[in-house]
This record gives C-alpha cells, structure tokens and sequence, in this order.
C-alpha cells in the first residue's frame, strides 16, 4: 500500500507513522489548542461549505470512517455531527485528492497520515502526487527533488488550504461545544487569540 512520510528525500506517505492525532487536545505550533477544536465544532452544512463538498459526500465519509467528525459523531437520529477546524481542513484536502484522481486507499492512508501530525507540521506541509501515491513534502528542495524526479504532477499546499477554510468558516456558523451557542460568522483562528489574551 501507498503512503506519505517525509524525509531528507520526500517518501511517500505511510500509515504507519505516529499514533492517531486530532482530538480536541491537539497542541498547536505556539503550544495551545488547535484552532476550533477544544471548544467550538461545525455542523455538517458549514463543514460542506468551507470545504467544497456535498452533503452526501460528507456523510458517505463519516459512515465509511474516511473523515470521522472529531467533536461529536452522530448517535442516532436527529443527532448532528461536529466537525473540528482540523476536520474541515482535511475534508477540503480529501476533495481535492480525489479531484486529481487519487485512489481512495491512497487518500485513506494520506488522511491517517495528515491526522498524526501536529497543527505546525500541517501549515508547513506541502502534498504532492503523481496520481498514485501520495509524498510529503516539508521543504522547496523536496517538491523541487520531486518535481525533478518526474514523481510529482500536482500539489496541494496544505497552509494555504488552512487559509482558505479559516476564511470560509469566518463567514458562516459555529457552535460553542460546551452550551450549544451558535456563533454567527465565527473565525476560529480569532477564539485562539481571544483565549491567548485571557491567558496572558
């Protein structure tokens, strides 16, 4: 099986590599919490939203355990699924994988590869594939290296998809996990700054 793993050369991406991360206690790069996911979660048409995906492809995924909500999955009827800023960033990568023609084994094995690494490892990432495997890139010489070997045909820089889902989640809804409170245009990255003024 393919996979993603990084290296002083790109390696492809592994399964094997550290244990599954993500949860709500996920540290982020200045040593908080990740962004959204201790405290706020988003429903499943504000997670579609932001990542450029359908309803349906949203639930097939969590049903088939692809991308499994990290704030609440659904218990039943009329429960509602929440997802984690995390959740959406890679819900927006997995569309874009399966855009370029991925396999879903090789995308399977990518997501569990995205989900052990932390928050400052994903900002710096940069995904590259030739349609079959997936390689982690963490320098310009990297994707330099596999542009060179004839390995790499596209590339997702997963930074800047943060970027790009931070903006879409600050124009739509969140929920306070704790009391149920709808947060109305809710930017996760200004709770983080908000909690780090508390704190300081």
């Amino acid at each position: 099986m393919s996979g993603v793993g990084s290296a002083p050369a790109p390696a492809a991406v592994t399964a094997q590599r550290g244990p599954r991360a993500g949860g709500p206690r996920e540290a982020d790069a200045a040593g908080g919490t990740a962004a959204g996911t201790e405290t706020i979660g988003y429903r499943g048409p504000t997670a579609c939203a932001a990542a450029g995906i359908t309803y349906r492809q949203l639930d097939y995924w969590a049903r088939t355990g692809l991308v499994e909500p990290s704030v609440r999955p659904a218990y039943g009827s009329g429960s509602q699924r929440l997802y984690s800023f995390r959740d959406v960033v890679v819900l927006k990568i997995v569309k874009r994988l399966l855009d370029t023609g991925v396999s879903l084994q090789n995308i399977r094995t990518a997501v569990q590869h995205l989900r052990s690494r932390g928050m400052a490892d994903l900002a710096q990432m940069t995904l590259m594939s030739d349609g079959a495997t997936v390689y982690e890139c963490a320098s310009p010489d990297e994707v330099v290296g596999l542009l060179q070997g004839g390995q790499g045909v596209f590339g997702i820089a997963v930074g800047v998809v943060w970027r790009d889902v931070e903006s879409a989640l600050a124009q739509l809804h969140g929920e306070r996990v704790d009391t149920g409170e709808t947060l109305i245009g809710h930017n996760p990255a200004d709770e983080l700054a908000r909690r780090r003024n508390r704190a300081g």
